[in-house]
């Protein structure tokens, strides 16, 4: 029988083991948006009349589990409608960069449009935010789930030398619009983080820490990371001494004591160092 439609078990005839493979199989189902709240419910109800503490302890852990993925749905279907409600019909495309405050390796944008037409849950890329607040692990995983999941994405690379001969600020506002010129689909609307984008002829919007408020932008936030930091890993084969692949050309204390030991290499963004060579 399929456990969809298991709404009563008699745990009390199961062993503690069993009872626990159980309960992960329905959690599982539920996460993954394969049944409905109803059976978990009916699971916690039957594991809470169970005698043995063992159990009953199990059920407030599932419970706890439970509701941490209820606001976290909560919480990522807030930030698709936090774009929805930009616009009503068409395409909208998030924009982020990552990469614009390391001493070295360029400056990555990734632009990503979500089809929003009909959302259900199982359409959701859920845990979505910041990608600075996400582990290595999540960020590679994530990226891998946006991509199979966008209706498009593109990225764009600025290397260091246009950074030290066009500045930051100009580097900047390229590569947002090099990102979203590279999407195969032409949005209605562009949602750029943090900066409105300059000599663009699409309708742009920005929204300030939009990685935390829109699902586009931090989708876009997410890959263009994952996409920097297996470009700074390659790097650190050819500059190992920088340690570029724990710092991603960031700042860090072992980063500059090696480039007070050696020097810069050819990635260096050289503008950046002049208050620390």
């Amino acid at each position: 029988m399929n456990k969809a439609n298991e709404l009563i078990v008699d745990f009390e005839k199961m062993s503690y083991n069993m009872i626990k493979k159980y309960t992960d199989d329905i959690k599982d189902d539920y996460i993954n948006f394969n049944i409905n709240k109803d059976v978990v419910t009916q699971m916690i109800n039957c594991l809470n009349t169970d005698s043995r503490k063992n159990v009953q302890s199990l059920s407030v852990k599932i419970s706890k589990q439970i509701e941490a993925f209820d606001k976290e749905v909560y919480r990522v279907k807030k930030m698709y409608d936090f774009d929805k409600n930009y616009l009503a019909e068409g395409y909208i495309a998030g924009v982020d960069e990552v990469g614009r405050g390391p001493l070295a390796g360029p400056i990555v944008a990734a632009s990503v449009i979500l089809d929003l037409s009909s959302m259900h849950n199982s359409d959701l890329i859920i845990g979505i935010k910041d990608s600075k607040k996400l582990s290595s692990k999540a960020r590679e995983e994530l990226s891998a789930e946006i991509i199979h999941k966008a209706a498009s994405y593109s990225f764009a690379v600025i290397n260091n030398y246009e950074i030290d001969s066009k500045g930051i600020a100009w580097c900047n506002n390229e590569v947002f619009r090099e990102a979203v010129s590279k999407l195969s689909i032409q949005p209605e609307l562009v949602l750029s983080d943090g900066y409105p984008i300059k000599r663009f002829n699409l309708k742009n919007n920005y929204v300030i820490k939009g990685d935390e408020k829109s699902a586009s932008i931090a989708c876009a936030s997410i890959i263009a990371k994952v996409y920097r930091d297996k470009i700074m890993r390659e790097y650190s084969k050819i500059y190992p001494k920088y340690f570029f692949e724990e710092n991603a050309g960031y700042g860090t204390k072992d980063h500059i004591e090696a480039l007070k030991k050696y020097g810069p290499c050819k990635i260096h963004r050289m503008y950046f160092l002049r208050n620390i060579l």
